[in-house]
């Protein structure tokens, strides 16, 4: 299971992917800049689900659920299902 640091650890590393400073990503999320820092620290212990999801899309990643174990998400699993009843 993904724990929140490493969830964290991903948030960073998608922003660095991005080339984004904190402040860039923070702008582009609409978010402060102090909810990345905390994100990325895990300054509270917890994030915001709403934060991660716009600073992810901001970072041009988007976040998608996928049962442990399997590498499939659940959009894949629908769009198969979708394409076998065709």
């Amino acid at each position: 299971m993904t724990s929140l640091y490493d969830v964290s650890e991903m948030l960073k590393q998608a922003r660095g992917d991005a080339k984004l400073s904190q402040e860039a990503l923070a702008r582009s999320a609409g978010v402060s800049r102090s909810t990345v820092a905390r994100m990325e620290t895990l300054a509270k212990g917890d994030m915001s689900v709403s934060a991660l999801v716009r600073l992810l899309g901001a970072a041009g990643y988007g976040l998608k659920l996928v049962k442990t174990g399997h590498e499939r998400t659940i959009e894949d699993i629908l769009h198969e299902q979708r394409c076998a009843q065709d």
